[in-house]
């Protein structure tokens, strides 16, 4: 993950909420997923927060360099096993948002 200048990088927020009694499963998926995703070399930013007052509410935050990187993104092996294979069945509610950094 690279931290320098992020201006006008495609960046997106990401909210979940699980279903009841998935928080604590949510949370270790997010954790494990952040530490490889934040080793991919497009991933210029990434912060995965829970929140302290709705345990089953978890915003991500996430830069990436450009559209290419987004999409090599979503096409890596830990994207696919824990985001869409363990992560998405444990969800009520996922929430993206496209935004541009300035």
């Amino acid at each position: 993950m690279h931290t320098g200048n992020l201006d006008g990088k495609l960046a997106f927020t990401v909210a979940w909420e699980t279903k009841p009694g998935n928080e604590d499963t949510a949370r270790a998926i997010a954790a494990r997923f952040a530490r490889l995703a934040r080793a991919e070399d497009g991933l210029e930013a990434l912060v995965v927060s829970q929140n302290a007052a709705d345990p089953r509410r978890f915003l991500f935050f996430e830069v990436f360099r450009d559209a290419a990187a987004f999409e090599a993104h979503q096409q890596t092996a830990h994207f696919r096993t824990m985001i869409l294979e363990e992560a998405l069945p444990l969800l009520a509610h996922r929430e993206r948002v496209e935004y541009r950094t300035v």
